[in-house]
């Protein structure tokens, strides 16, 4: 089973940017498809971005296109989530997680593995 680590959470106020990074480990990252999610306090949790296996196709939640990209450096088994003008509604544990699939979904229940998440916190 792969294992994840999340980093790079950390308190910003509100318009700047931040860089998620996601180690996996395994030989096989280069053929899973990733994703990023969050979890905001009282709320579930939601999509945010995902990239599949080659990094040639990638999917965004609406809230967050346009701010965020999702990329993978498959040679350092790493994928990222760059995060621009972040707005306080941004303030979520992140967690990345993967699909045994070289497709991205959208779709929670199609990722088998997760990270323990890193906070981000926006301030206004």
């Amino acid at each position: 089973q792969v294992q994840l680590e999340e980093s790079g959470g950390g308190l910003v106020q509100a318009g700047d940017s931040l860089r998620l990074s996601c180690a996996a480990s395994g030989r096989t990252f280069r053929t899973y498809a990733m994703g990023w999610f969050r979890q905001a306090p009282g709320k579930e949790r939601e999509f945010v971005a995902a990239i599949s296996s080659s990094g040639g196709g990638t999917s965004y939640a609406d809230s967050v296109e346009g701010r965020f990209t999702i990329s993978r450096a498959n040679a350092k088994n790493t994928v990222y989530l760059q995060m621009n003008s972040l707005k306080p509604e941004d303030t979520a544990v992140y967690y990345c997680a993967v699909r045994s699939s070289i497709l991205a979904s959208k779709r929670e229940a199609d990722f088998g593995s997760w990270g323990q998440g890193t906070q981000v916190t926006v301030s206004s």
